[in-house]
């Protein structure tokens, strides 16, 4: 799956520590505070999060954006206050186009 990972270090020592868990879990540096991978599976993004919240205090701040998950949902997960919030999307059916007569 792909994930995209935000990060709102509270200090230097553990933007640090994020970093090196990101380059060592694969990740890549996409903009200044933007990491991303195409090649996750759901064990190694268990093991990210366990590792992320090992590292992290109350001042710092996560965002995951996985995509796809289970039937195409699209999961936003949030390391916040040392607390996860997690908020599933579902993308809407496409309506059904309909058809002219001429």
């Amino acid at each position: 799956m792909f994930v995209s990972v935000i990060l709102e270090p509270g200090g230097i020592d553990s933007a640090r520590a994020l970093v090196n868990i990101l380059t060592f879990s694969g990740f890549k540096k996409v903009q200044r505070h933007c990491w991303e991978s195409l090649d996750v599976k759901e064990d190694q993004l268990a093991n990210l999060k366990k590792d992320i919240d090992r590292v992290t205090d109350y001042y710092d701040s996560v965002r995951l954006y996985q995509f796809p998950m289970d039937n195409g949902l699209f999961v936003i997960t949030e390391l916040k206050q040392k607390k996860w919030r997690k908020a599933q999307f579902k993308a809407p059916s496409a309506p059904s186009s309909p058809q002219s007569k001429l």
